[in-house]
């Protein structure tokens, strides 16, 4: 179970709340025990002319006795459990702030469906660990070594017959939960396959409605669904062996005092009072003893699923802060440089990016402009640190990337990415997202260089208007420009449109590019686009062809070039002479 000791830091950190517990335990325990030897008295005395009221002592004595018991049984609740509870929140807070670190690079070899299977079912198995298992853990061994000892020092013959039956017992356990722990992994691992095919459902809805694919995904969540159910019941089945097991093996306990201890009293050895105790006794070990086990499958299910978390918890943040890191570096005026900068996303994966060399002045507007495929976005990727480069260095005002804490690096840099992703949330909060000190007159003001200004006027709610997953409420364009006004909001000192107007028409385009111009002034700008309209208006224009760059310069120089440049744009211009022909 090393696993499991993981999580011995967060059992320091409420070990107070813990060692009240478990004294309560002890308490509630001694209290619960010492009714049998009540019960033992009173009936003895019965068997000898007792008096009235020392029954009712005894009476009374039980039931306090049982209030005791009851109450700090409570009190256990209200410490381990409540604890249990915390450690649950602690451990989702601490897995979800390494979650948010982690690189690009994790997200992309692993779906949403399997982190959140980990958030949510892994999570809460581990929490049944914490609180009902550990409880319980202390609660069983502590009753079962006080009843032991009671029921040693009652008659030592009498307990050796009615404990034979459990090692027979701890075999089964030690075997049954080997098997559970095998079968839990094998569940939550489908429950992760069935949570990825739920949330991509979910996310796509409009292409499966659009293929008519409907019944085709019903019947594939419908094939998982009963593999999962499958290696469910293949758990339970197991289960259900188990329990009448353990209650046959403790029942032959109570039949064995039964025959041995009625033949003690008939021989005088033991009084009826004491077998009676010891029948009781025997009845309260039912309960440690099943308890053994299902602790043992708890403790199975908390350890594979630790072991799933850890694995996660495991995984190197790669791009963060290091000793090289100057903090005194606390702003960017956005002069960029790449010095022979090569890049791929593994090193087993080919080259993306070879021996790419280029500056670009602080204030100035450059493009990049290409096939699809060829880099363009991977260049870009590598200013914010997005990912970091394979070979040589990315500089910003002279200092290498890496150097630059990336707070300050990424909040001085607008991305406009090319797959616009909105929040299920109002408007305005969106534009505000990735600002603290946002107002409505700064909303308005992205809003309009944006060109979003006028289409929010037609909205119910203005600005104030509910987006629904994904911004689907809104049309492409409108998502795109969303976007766009969410970046302008931190006030960029460096601002990257990565295809952005993909979905804007080519008026609405040419009115935002011109106040961007405006906006944008002293401050770098890179735009990447398929258009030539877009960025015929850069200061220079870098031609990616193939990982590296073919041309550079102006829109006229590479006109006048007669390259790649020059041949997409008279393609283009064909293009747009043959739709107005149309």
């Amino acid at each position: 179970m090393k696993s499991l000791s993981r999580l011995n830091k967060y059992f320091l950190r409420y070990k107070k709340k813990l060692a009240y517990g478990a004294l309560f335990i002890l308490i509630s325990n001694a209290a619960q025990v010492y009714v049998p030897i009540l019960l033992k008295d009173s009936i003895d005395g019965l068997q000898h002319d007792i008096a009235m009221s020392k029954i009712y002592e005894y009476v009374g004595l039980i039931l306090l006795f049982s209030v005791v018991s009851g109450v700090f049984r409570f009190l256990i609740r209200q410490t381990v459990i409540v604890v249990s509870r915390e450690i649950e929140y602690d451990l989702r807070q601490d897995f979800w702030q390494h979650i948010q670190r982690l690189p690009f690079r994790f997200f992309q070899n692993n779906s949403t469906g399997n982190i959140m299977a980990h958030v949510t079912n892994d999570v809460s198995a581990v929490r049944m660990f914490v609180g009902p298992a550990v409880m319980y853990s202390i609660d069983t061994i502590t009753k079962f070594l006080i009843i032991i000892s009671i029921i040693i020092s009652m008659s030592p013959i009498l307990s050796f017959y009615a404990l034979l039956p459990l090692p027979f017992l701890s075999f089964l356990v030690y075997k049954l939960s080997k098997k559970i722990h095998k079968m839990f992994t094998r569940i939550q691992e489908k429950f992760s396959e069935l949570t990825t095919r739920t949330q991509e459902n979910f996310a796509g809805i409009r292409v499966i409605k659009s293929y008519v694919r409907e019944a085709n995904e019903v019947e594939a969540f419908s094939k998982t669904s009963n593999e999962y159910l499958e290696r469910n019941m293949e758990k339970v089945k197991v289960q259900a062996l188990f329990m009448p097991l353990l209650y046959l093996i403790t029942g032959l306990s109570i039949i064995i005092v039964i025959w041995i201890g009625g033949g003690m009293v008939i021989s005088g050895e033991l009084t009826l009072g004491e077998v009676t105790a010891f029948i009781v006794y025997l009845g309260l070990l039912i309960w440690p003893t099943i308890a053994f086990g299902w602790i043992a499958n708890i403790i199975q299910q908390a350890s594979a699923s630790m072991k799933r978390l850890i694995k996660i918890m495991s995984e190197p943040f790669e791009i963060e802060d290091s000793k090289d890191t100057s903090f005194l570096i606390n702003s960017i005026k956005g002069n960029i440089e790449f010095k022979d900068v090569s890049f791929r996303y593994r090193e087993d994966y080919p080259w993306v990016l070879r021996n790419i060399n280029l500056s670009i002045p602080a204030g100035s507007t450059v493009a990049f402009i290409g096939h699809t495929g060829v880099g363009k976005s991977s260049i870009v990727n590598l200013i914010p640190r997005l990912y970091d480069v394979s070979d040589g260095a990315v500089m910003v005002d002279g200092f290498n990337i890496k150097t630059i804490p990336l707070r300050v690096l990424r909040k001085n840099i607008g991305i406009v990415p090319q797959e616009t992703f909105l929040f299920s949330d109002t408007l305005k909060n969106n534009i505000l997202y990735g600002t603290t000190n946002g107002n409505d007159e700064l909303v308005e003001s992205v809003s309009e260089i944006s060109q979003l200004i006028n289409d929010v006027k037609d909205f119910p709610k203005g600005f104030e208007t509910k987006l629904g997953e994904r911004g689907i409420t809104l049309s492409g364009g409108q998502k795109q420009r969303t976007s766009l006004a969410r970046a302008l909001a931190i006030d960029p000192k460096i601002l990257i449109l990565d295809d952005s107007f993909s979905a804007v028409d080519t008026s609405t385009e040419e009115e935002i590019l011109k106040k961007l111009k405006i906006f944008m002034k002293d401050r770098t700008s890179i735009i990447i686009s398929h258009r030539i309209s877009t960025v015929k208006d850069a200061d220079k224009i870098f031609v990616i062809d193939d990982g590296k760059i073919a041309e550079e310069g102006s829109h006229d120089e590479l006109v006048a070039n007669n390259g790649i440049y020059a041949d997409l744009h008279y393609k283009q211009l064909l293009e747009q002479e043959l739709k107005e022909m149309s």
